[in-house]
Formats: structure tokens, C-alpha cells, sequence
């Protein structure tokens, strides 16, 4: 018996909806990571892409445990002298609420030229609407 091995060009895409809304960050980002690598599939193959698109709705209602409200940060440094950029959980929910879910999401996916790949394929959205209908999303 021959090992399976999937090919890029043969693998049929889904497109699938996650809404976020009073969901906790973590078990979003661990179920859109999933579902753009393609671990879901019986043809799963390690170093080929057979995961789907993903539509996150609802980011800005997501919630997070505990007191990572006020107490998480996310920083960003420019490389330049007094180029450090600090904000919390809060303070970038209301800037730009797709961050949190995309950051997440892209700290589970493989750091390499097929992540890049993958991450491709992530649609994350403030609210409850989405341009992506004309795909006939599934819903999680």
C-alpha cells in the first residue's frame, strides 16, 4: 500500500463562516487556524496546503478571559529610537478589532512560505457583515 500524499491543485476549498460574537479569542483563533491548515480533511498532508478560507464575523464582540482586558498588551516596535508602541486588549478592540483575531490566528499557523500561504486565505471582519456571499459560506 502507497502513502497518500494530496496535491495543491487537486484539494476542493470550502469557504466557511466563524462568528465570534461572545466566543472566547483562543477557541476562535485554535478553530479558523484549523480550518485554514486543513487538519479537518482526511487528506491532510503536512506540507501542502488543504485547508479552506474563513470568514471571522462579530471580532469586535470577542471575548477574553479574566482580568487580559485591561492587563494584556500588544507591542510593536519601528526599530527607530522611541519607535515602541504599546496598547492594551481594550484600547485595540476599539482601534481595530480584526488585529486581535488575526494576530492570534497567525501565531498557530506554520512561520514559514506555507503559512504566509494559509494566512492568505483569513477574512476577519468587525461586524456582522461580510462581501463574501457569492461563495455560499458554511456556518461553524
Amino acid at each position: 500500500m502507497k502513502t497518500f500524499s494530496a496535491k495543491a491543485n487537486e484539494v476542493k476549498r470550502q469557504w466557511w463562516v466563524i462568528d465570534a460574537k461572545n466566543q472566547y479569542l483562543g477557541h476562535v483563533a485554535v478553530k479558523a487556524a484549523t480550518l485554514l491548515r486543513g487538519k479537518h480533511k482526511p487528506i491532510f498532508t503536512s506540507h501542502v496546503d488543504t485547508g479552506d478560507f474563513v470568514i471571522v464575523i462579530n471580532a469586535k464582540e470577542v471575548q477574553i478571559g479574566g482580568k487580559k482586558e485591561t492587563q494584556k498588551t500588544y507591542m510593536s516596535f519601528s526599530g527607530f529610537v522611541g519607535g515602541h508602541k504599546s496598547e492594551t486588549f481594550r484600547q485595540r478592540r476599539e482601534r481595530r478589532p480584526e488585529l486581535l483575531i488575526e494576530k492570534a490566528v497567525k501565531g498557530m499557523i506554520p512561520h514559514n512560505r506555507l503559512g504566509a500561504t494559509i494566512y492568505r486565505k483569513l477574512r476577519v471582519y468587525s461586524g456582522a457583515e461580510h462581501p463574501h456571499t457569492v461563495q455560499k459560506p458554511q456556518a461553524i
